[in-house]
């Protein structure tokens, strides 16, 4: 198992790279066999406006999966203190999940439902990219059922989860709702736009 640590505003030092790993090794002490490499950025934020000010956030990358846990306070080890505790419980969740899992392929109409497709998301507002992009990630993107990255979306900590649909082999968004529930953004086929025009 690689434990990689990094710090931003922070010095990494020997005894908090030693408490970090001290925490995370017992986080995932039943899940090691699960764990390929977990990434620990820990950063202390400069900007007096933003509360709390420091952050650890720890992804593992489990057989094809990723599992990611983020928490913020005003120490730096006590946040380390509540991600190791969030991770081992996402690590559970995850493990549950796996040993439950039935083989059975959920189609994506059968999650959704027949419903209209709206034009835009957001009406009376003009889609705009942000003047800079400031971070890029890169993962693997196995083909996944949507049950399967409804699964991720939980273990991700996030609102959304782009994922590979194995059925159609296309890029899909599975995301938390506003008002409960999930929704799923595909890419609309040629056929699809020929029939609504028609």
């Amino acid at each position: 198992m690689k434990l990689v640590i990094q710090g931003k505003n922070i010095e990494v030092t020997d005894a908090l790279r030693e408490y970090v790993q001290q925490k995370v090794e017992k986080a995932v002490s039943h899940f090691h066999h699960l764990a390929m490499e977990i990434d620990v950025n820990l950063s202390v934020a400069r900007n007096p406006r933003i509360e709390p000010k420091q952050t650890a956030e720890v992804t593992i990358y489990a057989n094809g999966a990723v599992v990611r846990a983020e928490e913020s306070s005003q120490n730096l080890y006590a946040s380390i203190d509540l991600v190791a505790d969030k991770i081992a419980r996402q690590l559970r969740k995850y493990k549950e999940k796996r040993q439950d899992r039935k083989h059975t392929a959920v189609k994506t109409a059968d999650v959704l439902g027949e419903g209209a497709v709206t034009d835009t998301v957001v009406p009376d507002r003009e889609p705009a990219l942000p003047p800079e992009v400031v971070r890029t990630k890169y993962f693997a993107m196995p083909p996944m059922t949507v049950d399967e990255a409804l699964g991720q979306l939980e273990l991700v900590d996030h609102d959304f989860f782009m994922f590979r649909n194995v059925e159609t082999g296309e890029i899909n968004v599975i995301y938390e709702r506003n008002h409960g529930g999930y929704g799923v953004i595909q890419p609309r086929s040629n056929g699809q736009e020929q029939s609504k025009a028609a």
